[in-house]
């Protein structure tokens, strides 16, 4: 391999929202996560469905067929 062409490759931390902090190798520093797997929510059973301002009834209002 040539010289001088790669990026470094080093220790590094990944750090999520909730606060854990895991060591890895990586060419940057440091990474950000939104989410892991101790604080999604399907695996923490703190998983919420929300149909949000009525989703469903409003796609069936726009496709319906019209009346004759």
């Amino acid at each position: 391999m040539k010289d001088s062409i790669h990026p470094a490759y080093g220790p590094a931390k990944v750090i999520c929202a909730c606060g854990k902090v895991w060591d890895i190798y990586s060419t940057r520093k440091e990474q950000k996560v939104g989410i892991c797997a101790e604080c999604h929510p399907f695996i923490t059973g703190k998983q919420k469905l929300v149909d949000v301002a009525g989703r469903v009834e409003k796609f069936r209002r726009r496709y319906q067929k019209p009346a004759k």
